[in-house]
């Protein structure tokens, strides 16, 4: 093994750990994988940044707008009211249909766009069939990856390896020269799924799995469950406050879903709704947080703050530390009960710019040099060795405390009577700084002071609890006893039911920005003026605190709010809405004209009067001129992701050649195969390809495995186009619901679990390695 050798391995492995880690977007780590070869010398500088100019990357942005295109001149609703018309009520009948159309949409449409256009449509048409959307929704997706293999266009992976052969100087790849491979792919994967691979998928009840209504909804997300109605009373101290100002949203985690007030019934009130004597509220929530809060109110202000605080003092000591330029704390607001787990030291006050905070120390956003006030035991503060978290600790005197930060102005003692429900209870239990700007310093007991203690400490009667905070929030406390939880609802539930509220499922789309987000970032109260009822995910529904919750791929969000309101989801860029209100009829007269560009772009590619990415630029163009999309939108379309991830893999390639790793690996695989003949040797390359898409994304993947193909088909003396062909089809991730878009896509919808995606995946996959095998040798020669 060389010295190239060892470096090309070793970049190799680490963006595959990367890959498979996720700890870095795979754009990015394939943007440091192209700098990192050209800085070792492995590529030349312009090699490095060829694969901008790659005619396979140039093809992929292009029919990206083709497909975009395509979508917004109608041609979902036209083949949406098709499969309807021709799946019938059976649902082996619907699955040939649906995995049929996807099939062949996939050959000149992006297959992501594909399942993107058909998700609404097929979740409808299983609904009207009384069929469970899960039992389609993933033989769909499998149809729109196998008919990529129609055409050379059909997905990247075939572009790539037809470009690879292309640059080695060997015959390139015709438009329809995959469907001799791709047609009985498509068909044996249609089959299997209607008469096998059905009866794998979860069997869910169609009238709760189905989206049918916004009753059917709300049953499956079981959002009954937790709504309850509070009414407040004439003498309410949380009336003249608005619902932010109140503590129901931001501290309980309650969504208001209306607000009554005599005979008017507001429903979704903003937040800046000011609560009145008498009005009864909607809400959705855990309860039980609720109750738990409300017990607060049964703690006594003691007036022993001052002096309490001095015994505190006394017992333990004060200092300043002044955080790192590096230190991990950075970025982050502080959260006190984290805090002192971790330091075993009380939180006070932060100095920034200048000024003193003592309060929403949370919201504060940490910099370098600012200072934090602590006091704990000397203990504690001498175990704060890490010069990268604090680069100094000064420590402080009493007087210096009082001087500089007035704490005694923000602290009020509370006692624990013998009869109060938190008795026994653990701190973890009772976190008040989770709700309110409160900070629990010590617990005074039986004379002695206590200064650490865990969140699993339990509470004890006559404790006497010293609190940093606001003194006027216990007024919210009391508000929260005084507001009373009505027992008949039904007067107020019927708000679905009369149509004053519906309910639509959506799901992220697969470039969203908001993956990875909180709900709260999609602003959708502001933008819509919508809600986040709650999330399914991963086989369950969460409905509280869900604005703190960050997006997955593949989450599906239960959004209500006024139908007019929900019409305007549809046309959001970042959500697909599986059953879309208010749908404005699609002005379908530039659908022939789409569909004449896509098959202009095909026929100036089959004639050869084009090559194939300057016939895609030309259709995409025309696309844009001709106003079936607009420009913006047209760069919307494409997937950046994509693009950056090709063009950044494309160089290592190059060095994969040029260092001789691809003969390395190659060797080591007709060492292990090679005894066996060529036959043996391919079935190794497809279940090595095939097991990697489980993990790694199957741009990358086969960018890597080219190289590799194309040493053992020089090794082995066969055609080099059998041999790349099997890369092609073996990268068709089936098996695994993250290494593909379309895959995460319906996962959602579906109610799909990572283990349904093996159980049905998994023998398809098998299924099309055999038809592989089996097909390629009369088509596709060895020799």
């Amino acid at each position: 093994m060389t010295l190239d050798i060892a470096l090309v391995l070793s970049l190799l492995l680490i963006a595959l750990v990367l890959f498979i880690t996720q700890w870095l977007r795979m754009d990015l780590v394939a943007m440091l994988m192209l700098c990192a070869l050209a800085l070792l010398g492995l590529v030349s500088p312009t090699e490095a940044v060829s694969g901008f100019s790659n005619p396979a990357v140039i093809t992929v942005w292009a029919m990206f707008i083709l497909s975009e295109g395509l979508a917004r001149a109608g041609i979902a609703d036209s083949i949406g009211k098709r499969i309807m018309q021709l799946s019938g009520s059976h649902e082996a009948q619907m699955i040939i249909v649906i995995m049929l159309v996807a099939g062949v949409l996939s050959s000149v449409m992006s297959n992501i766009g594909v399942v993107a256009l058909l998700l609404p449509v097929t979740v409808e048409a299983a609904r009207r069939c009384g069929i469970a959307p899960a039992k389609v929704l993933m033989p769909m997706a499998f149809g729109a990856m196998l008919g990529g293999l129609l055409t050379l266009i059909g997905t990247p992976p075939n572009l790539l390896v037809s470009m690879a052969l292309e640059k080695n100087g060997q015959a390139g790849f015709h438009f329809f020269d995959f469907a001799l491979i791709g047609v009985p792919v498509l068909l044996g994967g249609t089959l299997f799924m209607a008469f096998i691979g059905r009866h794998f998928l979860p069997a869910t009840d169609p009238e709760r799995a189905g989206l049918a209504s916004s009753a059917s909804l709300s049953e499956q997300y079981g959002l009954q469950e937790r709504i309850f109605a509070l009414r407040l009373p004439a003498s309410s101290l949380l009336a003249g406050r608005t619902l932010e100002e109140s503590g129901l949203i931001n501290t309980v985690g309650l969504m208001i879903i209306s607000l009554t007030r005599g005979k008017e019934t507001f429903t979704l009130p903003s937040q800046h709704t000011v609560l009145q004597a008498g009005d009864i509220l909607l809400a959705q929530g855990k309860f039980s947080r609720f109750e738990r809060l409300r017990s607060w109110n049964s703690l006594t202000i003691v007036r022993e703050a001052p002096l309490l605080h001095e015994k505190l003092l006394a017992a333990g000591v004060q200092a300043e530390l002044e955080l790192a330029t590096d230190s991990p704390l950075l970025g982050d607001g502080i959260v006190h009960h984290q805090f002192r787990e971790h330091f075993q030291l009380n939180v006070l006050a932060v100095k920034q710019a200048g000024q003193t905070h003592s309060s929403k120390l949370a919201s504060i956003v940490l910099k370098p040099g600012d200072k934090i006030l602590v006091q704990g035991s000397q203990a504690a503060l001498a175990a704060l060795t890490e010069p990268t978290v604090f680069q100094t600790i000064r420590p402080l005197s009493k007087e210096e405390v009082k001087k500089y930060y007035q704490l005694e102005e923000r602290l009020f003692v509370l006692g624990l009577p013998a009869d109060s429900p938190l008795v026994d209870s653990s701190f973890a239990e009772n976190r008040l700084a989770d709700a309110f700007d409160f900070r629990l310093l010590g617990v005074f007991r039986q004379g002695d002071v206590i200064q650490e203690f865990h969140s699993d400490d339990k509470l004890q009667a006559g404790d006497l609890l010293l609190i940093q905070g606001q003194e006027e929030d216990l007024d919210i406390l009391r508000g929260f006893k005084q507001l009373e939880r009505l027992d008949d609802m039904s007067p107020y539930l019927d708000l679905l039911h009369k149509g004053k509220l519906e309910l639509v499922e959506a799901t992220l789309h697969p470039r969203s920005k908001y993956l990875g987000q909180s709900v709260s970032a999609l602003q959708l109260d502001k933008r819509y003026k919508v809600e986040v009822a709650a999330i399914w995910r991963e086989g369950r529904a969460y409905r509280s605190a869900i604005n703190s919750m960050l997006l997955q791929a593949g989450d599906a969000l239960l959004i209500v709010g006024p139908k007019p309101q929900l019409a305007k989801l549809n046309s959001s860029e970042h959500l697909i809405v599986m059953n879309p209100v208010q749908v404005k009829p699609i002005n379908a007269r530039k659908a022939p004209l789409a569909a004449g560009l896509m098959l202009l772009m095909v026929m100036l590619t089959v004639t050869s009067v084009l090559p194939v990415f300057l016939a895609a630029i030309l259709a995409a163009t025309l696309m844009v001129l001709s106003r079936c999309l607009s420009m913006e939108q047209a760069y919307a379309a494409i997937d950046w992701r994509s693009i950056f991830l090709i063009a950044g893999m494309l160089p290592l390639g190059l060095a994969m050649q040029y260092s001789g790793t691809a003969d390395w690996l190659a060797q080591g695989v007709l060492a292990g195969l090679g005894q066996y003949g060529p036959l043996a040797v391919l079935a190794g390359l497809y279940w090595l390809t095939a097991l990697g898409t489980l993990v790694i994304p199957i741009i990358a993947l086969v960018l890597i495995m080219i190289p590799i193909a194309l040493t053992l088909s020089t090794a082995l003396g066969i055609n080099p186009q059998t041999v790349l062909l099997v890369v092609a089809v073996a990268a068709t991730s089936l098996a695994s619901p993250v290494s593909h878009a379309a895959n995460t896509l319906v996962m959602g919808p579906g109610g799909y679990r990572f283990i349904d995606y093996l159980k049905v995946g998994g023998p398809l996959s098998l299924l099309l390695f055999i038809l592989t095998m089996l097909i390629l040798p009369v088509f596709w020669p060895l020799t």
